[in-house]
């Protein structure tokens, strides 16, 4: 069941560039689409790199590229006119081998889409600053893409982000990794990260640091991480904090603002880990099955003028045990007792008169079966009767669920809501079926930006990122 991201991302790839077309088709039909590939109009991206202007469109033809990596340089889109970089069918074009596949430097207003990513001996792809750290890149979509089975045994990254601002990574694959992350950020910053899957990528999932701050990571599985599944901060060398760490250090901190949304958790030896971070939030997420510890609290950066890590919380969660583990491991130099735990339901396997050890109280704990619909099948949708049901907290996010359904008031626990009310995204003519008709009416409501019907993501407008929402949904029966 959980899987169907992954199905649902092939699935609509299709009709998600077909949405993209109409939309920009009015600005950019003077627009230049380039091909890349043995019989393109240039062999290789970075030589088309010099060549796209705003509005333009690299489509990289079907075929595996072994040429390393490919540097593109200072490329420059505009809101209204992005840079298109794009495989001409899903994961047809492959780049195989080399340091890397695609560094992105300096670039803004550019997607990448569709690609497949493997062997490279050190990141799989790298988007950065150049290493001038006033000028970050910003505005970069990557999505339908799958990172996989990197050639390197070290700190090597599936996805490597360095100074990067306003950025989404979307309905992408992460899989076998090196002893680094699926995805690495340093100094990032007001970022999105959904819907993706994750599979044994290395030490972490997801990491967070140097001085990363505003990032949204939703609706997301993690299977099976060696260490820490997200690595909410972490150990950074100082020269490399984004934006640069005055002199004295002051309030410092490795994370900060990071929220952690609707995700779905199975097994790795610690699914959260807050390492040096400050002011975040870890809200209806549902974990099976965490080896070793469920949440580590941990400062890794013990320098003066850091911040301890500090005033984070843990709410509206399911954790569910398959025996007794050291729930929260706490490391020195952090300050626990400023955390929130809330609205959270336990559950261990092995029964018994337990409870789980936290560092704070948490007066609305519910320590019970929380009732999957099928655990074999890995559905963690909330059966009839489930006590998650209804028993959370509304915080004002996340408003939607693993599945994109809209959290109900009081929300259920856990990353379903449970409540059979919770209507069908997208059926916006109420036949029942998400079908053709629908994408239509979304389509001819494109622009709207007040009282807008087909807001999906509740943005106050409707546009791409609400198709992005529609797709997955095509052709279901609600």
């Amino acid at each position: 069941m959980l899987e169907s991201i992954t199905t649902a991302m092939n699935r609509s790839y299709g009709l998600c560039l077909l949405g993209l077309t109409f939309v920009l088709f009015k600005s950019t039909s003077s627009a230049i689409a380039y091909t890349v590939g043995m019989n393109g109009d240039f062999p290789t991206i970075s030589q088309a790199g010099p060549y796209l202007l705003p509005g333009d469109t690299a489509l990289v033809l079907d075929g595996t590229y072994t040429d390393g990596t490919q540097f593109l340089y200072d490329l420059a889109g505009t809101e209204e006119l992005p840079i298109l970089i794009l495989s001409e069918t899903p994961l047809g074009a492959v780049f195989q081998g080399g340091t890397e596949s695609l560094h992105l430097v300096r670039c803004s207003w550019v997607i990448i889409d569709g690609f497949l990513v493997e062997q490279q001996t050190g990141n799989g792809m790298n988007i950065d600053d150049g290493g001038i750290y006033d000028i970050p890149a910003h505005h970069i979509t990557v999505r339908n893409c799958e990172f996989r089975d990197i050639s390197a045994g070290g700190n090597n990254d599936l996805l490597k982000l360095s100074g990067l601002d306003y950025f989404a990574i979307e309905n992408c694959q992460f899989k076998n990794g090196a002893a680094g992350s699926g995805i690495d950020m340093v100094g990032c910053h007001f970022g999105f990260i959904r819907d993706n899957y994750f599979q044994d990528t290395g030490n972490s999932g997801i990491q967070a640091k140097g001085g990363t701050q505003h990032i949204r990571i939703e609706r997301n599985l993690f299977r099976d991480i060696a260490q820490r599944a997200i690595n909410i901060g972490g150990s950074t060398n100082l020269e490399y904090f984004r934006p640069p760490l005055p002199d004295p250090i002051e309030n410092a901190f490795e994370a900060a603002n990071i929220e952690v949304y609707s995700n779905v958790f199975i097994g790795s030896w610690s699914p959260i880990a807050f390492v040096g971070c400050v002011n975040s939030s870890v809200r209806n997420n549902t974990f099976f099955h965490p080896q070793n510890w469920a949440i580590r609290i941990l400062q890794e950066t013990a320098v003066q003028g850091f911040l301890p890590c500090s005033n984070n919380e843990f709410s509206n969660n399911i954790v569910y045990l398959a025996n007794d583990i050291v729930e929260v491991n706490i490391g020195p130099n952090t300050n626990a007792g400023s955390f929130v735990f809330s609205h959270n339901l336990w559950y261990n396997e092995a029964g018994g008169n337990w409870s789980p050890t936290l560092p704070v109280a948490d007066p609305s704990q519910i320590i019970a079966d929380p009732l999957f619909a099928d655990i074999p099948a890995e559905d963690f949708r909330l059966q009839e009767g489930s006590p998650a049901i209804g028993s959370g907290i509304f915080s004002g996010e996340p408003l939607h669920d693993y599945l994109q359904l809209p959290f109900l008031n009081p929300p259920s626990v856990g990353a379903f809501e449970g409540d059979a009310l919770a209507p069908c995204p997208g059926d916006f003519d109420g036949d029942g079926i998400i079908a053709q008709s629908d994408l239509l009416l979304l389509l001819t409501g494109l622009g709207c930006s007040e009282n807008c019907e087909y807001d999906l993501d509740s943005n106050g407008m409707v546009n791409i990122a609400d198709l992005l929402v529609f797709l997955p949904f095509f052709g279901s029966i609600c």
